[in-house]
């Protein structure tokens, strides 16, 4: 008698075949039928080694599961990628009836996963699947240090997704007005004022690239964007409910988008990759909430404290090490970016810790 394993798994034939069990196919009735790529979904920041994260998945749209996509996970919007296990998000699966067709579906899902609130490598894998030598099936291990350059290629932000940013900013302020207060002091609402055009500056950033903008209200969704030296009349290009979904004229084109604005915040999903684009909050603001303090050692990444090997008092060389952190399985030791003494240890072994906090702070000697 044989016993047929489920088709959604091939691991209950190794157990008949280390049985001495007859295999319900031998391997001449196997045939190809079409090309799948799997994409697995990873919180972690490529373009710092693949350094492995941990956060909130404050927003988590996929693309929608069918015959020929598969999306295996176990998290959902609201959830946290854990410091204490394995950081994959998800396996995207996508099957066609030939290499190229399978990896434009491969490319279109890709362009559908979006997320926000920790950094992922679903950017990285946009770029990977388009790569020319990638397409064209010449893939080895050393693929991605041998492209390197290409792969990681400097992102930089076009003056049409500013203008796509500022559009969703305007749109933000005009819904989420408070309609309940007459005169408020500090509301922009629709924008519209008596006598004249009402103007609003923002610094935008993007990375380490900060640009800045000028918002002119021309009406009800109907602004000019300054940048730099160039000009562009922006508007709403769609009669549907305000939603994730953005339709804006630039200069009589439209574009569409996927734009989320959360605090200071703006993500846009496009369908050449995300971007997260802040508003830098203000000096002695940004200082008090972010508990950053003085020179010292910063953690490179969520995670837990496992050892500390100074104490406070202690006079360190560059290199030494000084904190040991566990993250995703992984250990990490954290060295004296310099020379100095130990002013102060910020946490004790076992504590969690977010990315880019200090967790030593030291007096550097000259």
């Amino acid at each position: 008698m044989i016993r047929r394993p489920p088709r959604s798994t091939l691991f209950p034939y190794t157990t008949l075949f280390r049985s001495g069990e007859r295999l319900p196919k031998l391997q001449e009735e196997i045939h190809l039928n079409g090309h799948s790529f799997e994409a697995r979904i990873y919180a972690e920041d490529p373009s710092n080694n693949f350094m492995p994260g941990s956060g909130h998945l404050k927003y988590l749209k996929t693309p929608k599961p069918s015959e020929h996509i598969r999306i295996e996970t176990g998290v959902k919007e609201g959830d946290d990628v854990s410091v204490y296990y394995d950081p994959m998000i998800a396996k995207l699966v996508v099957w066609g009836p030939d290499r190229n067709s399978a990896l434009r579906k491969l490319q279109t899902a890709l362009s559908e996963y979006n997320i926000a609130g920790l950094n992922t490598n679903v950017n990285f894998l946009m770029v990977l699947s388009r790569h020319p030598e990638f397409k064209a099936g010449n893939v080895h291990t050393d693929f991605i240090s041998e492209h390197y350059d290409e792969l990681f290629s400097r992102n930089s932000i076009t003056d049409q997704l500013l203008c796509e940013a500022a559009f969703a900013i305007v749109r933000h302020n005009k819904n989420n007005y408070n309609t309940a207060d007459q005169y408020p002091a500090f509301g922009v609402g629709t924008g519209q004022r008596v006598n004249h055009n009402y103007s609003m500056k923002l610094k935008l950033q993007h990375g380490h690239e900060s640009t800045d903008v000028l918002i002119t209200y021309q009406g009800i969704e109907q602004i000019v964007v300054q940048i730099n030296d160039k000009s562009y009349s922006v508007s709403n290009a769609s009669n549907e409910p305000d939603g994730e979904i953005q339709f804006c004229n630039i200069d009589g084109t439209m574009h569409k988008s996927k734009i989320i604005v959360d605090n200071n915040r703006i993500y846009l999903f496009t369908t050449n990759g995300s971007y997260e684009l802040q508003i830098p909050l203000p000096k002695f603001f940004s200082a008090s909430v972010s508990g950053e303090s003085s020179k010292g050692a910063d953690s490179p990444m969520p995670g837990v404290v496992e050892k500390i090997f100074v104490k406070e008092g202690d006079k360190v060389n560059e290199g030494d090490p000084l904190v040991v952190m566990i993250a995703m399985k992984m250990e990490f030791v954290i060295k004296a970016p310099n020379s100095g003494v130990i002013n102060k240890i910020l946490f004790k072994p076992g504590d969690t810790v977010d990315k880019n906090v200090s967790l030593i702070e030291f007096q550097a000697t000259v």
